[in-house]
């Protein structure tokens, strides 16, 4: 077993159109409240000028969402952030018609198409729309990749003493790959981890990495369990438990790094 020094988490953000945003989220989690009985629409992230806003994908303006909102709930600024991003697919969606498009019609592939189907297109436009120029990171571990991204995203910090933002996030599957990816709508969470309290401190965070093989702590909420598939789905129990506050029987939470590896989270 191995143990990182604990971590202090700011900024909780969450959507999905049915708990668009951390208070919506929260509540449900908590069994306050249940999902909205409409979708929200898509979430349109101001920090993109007008015309870049109606042309990002739904994977960017679902990631930039979040990061601004847990970045204005840590009080900090964007700019002086390292950044981890995590997404197990990527943009479905353009991957699709990339695909049919090739097949199809190749000389009428669409550039701005094209330029958002690499995996780090979200990062990309957050690094350009908020001038940071700190260390990003855009990764990805199919099922297991919010954990993954924690893991990154908690090294960094307590290696380099520095505050990181981690965003999670991933959309909905068309075309053949629906029929091999089963992930829907749009879900995403950021949070930013510190490597010391302050004011802005919502939960303390202690992470130790296990090996065999692991159970992922199952969802505790109606809520969350209601949500339809998505690839980032595994973010869900972090968020519920953030939002529930400590277990008070003191066991951690599991979040599986693999068949043979996984996260142990105590949060208080």
């Amino acid at each position: 077993m191995s143990r990182l020094p604990t971590l202090y988490v700011e900024g909780p953000a969450f959507w999905h159109p049915l708990l668009p945003g951390w208070e919506a989220a929260r509540a449900a989690f908590r069994g306050e409240t249940g999902l909205a009985e409409a979708p929200a629409r898509r979430p349109a992230p101001q920090i993109l000028a007008p015309a870049e806003r109606r042309r990002a994908p739904d994977t960017v303006a679902l990631a930039l969402e979040v990061a601004s909102a847990a970045v204005a709930g840590s009080g900090r600024a964007a700019v002086d952030l390292p950044c981890v991003f995590t997404s197990a697919q990527g943009d479905l969606a353009i991957s699709d018609y990339m695909c049919a498009t090739l097949a199809q019609a190749p000389t009428q592939l669409s550039p701005i198409k094209f330029h958002n189907s690499v995996h780090n297109a979200a990062v990309g436009y957050w690094t350009i729309g908020t001038g940071c120029q700190q260390a990003s990171n855009a990764i990805s571990a199919s099922s297991h990749s919010f954990a993954a991204g924690l893991l990154e995203a908690a090294t960094q910090c307590a290696a380099d003493h520095q505050a990181v933002l981690l965003v999670g996030f991933d959309a909905e599957a068309a075309g053949p790959l629906a029929q091999v990816h089963d992930t829907h709508g749009l879900l995403a969470g950021a949070v930013v981890l510190a490597p010391e309290a302050s004011e802005r401190t919502v939960a303390t965070l202690s992470i130790a990495l296990h090996g065999g093989a692991a159970i992922p702590t199952a969802l505790q909420s109606e809520a969350a369990r209601a949500l339809p598939a998505n690839a980032m789905a595994d973010a869900l129990p972090f968020f519920e438990a953030l939002a529930r506050g400590p277990d008070p029987s003191g066991q951690p939470l599991v979040l599986a790094l693999s068949d043979t590896l996984a996260l142990h989270l105590t949060l208080g």
